[in-house]
């Protein structure tokens, strides 16, 4: 699972003026998955199901 960060420069996901992410392979926002016991939270794509993490 790739950085959030790392998927940007690589352009598998885009943001737009709002600050809001979305897939570029699917053109979908993201959605987040928080889970407690981990830092960061995890951003998922739910069309094609691939994740990033996004830690901060």
């Amino acid at each position: 699972m790739d950085s959030v960060r790392k998927a940007l420069r690589a352009g598998d996901v885009e943001k737009d003026g709002y600050g809001r992410l979305s897939c570029t392979a699917c053109d979908e926002p993201l959605s987040t998955d928080n889970d407690p016991d981990q830092v960061g939270k995890v951003r998922v794509c739910p069309d094609c199901g691939t994740e990033w993490k996004e830690l901060g």
